[in-house]
C-alpha cells in the first residue's frame, strides 16, 4: 500500500508541476477539476444519478470528483472510470451516514 500511495503522490506532482498554490487533488480548483477529472459517459451517467438520487449539493460533486481522481491515481490509471466514481461515491455515502 504505502508504494501505491507513492506512487499516487508522485502522480499528483507531475501533474501539478506548473508553479502555483496546488500541489495534490484536494486542492484543485473547479478549472482543474474539468482538466484532470473528465468522466466518460457511464461514469457521468453514473454521477448523475447520485446527485438527484442522493440528493448531494454542488460542493459534493466536487468533492467526489477529487476523490475519483485519487482513487483512480492510486490504481495508476489517466481516466476517470466508473467504478472510481462509484467508490468516490461510496466514500460520500458513508460519509453522510456517518456525521448526519
Amino acid at each position: 500500500m504505502r508504494a501505491r500511495v507513492a506512487t499516487a503522490r508522485a502522480l499528483q506532482q507531475q501533474r501539478f508541476s506548473q508553479p502555483g498554490k496546488v500541489r495534490c487533488n484536494a486542492r484543485m480548483s473547479s478549472q482543474l477539476l474539468k482538466t484532470h477529472c473528465q468522466l466518460n459517459p457511464a461514469a457521468t451517467h453514473l454521477m448523475e444519478m447520485a446527485m438527484s438520487e442522493l440528493n448531494f449539493s454542488a460542493g459534493a460533486y466536487d468533492r467526489m470528483l477529487k476523490v475519483a481522481r485519487i482513487v483512480a491515481d492510486l490504481e495508476g490509471q489517466t481516466q476517470l472510470q466508473p467504478h472510481h466514481v462509484g467508490e468516490a461515491i461510496q466514500y460520500r455515502t458513508l460519509d453522510r451516514k456517518l456525521w448526519a
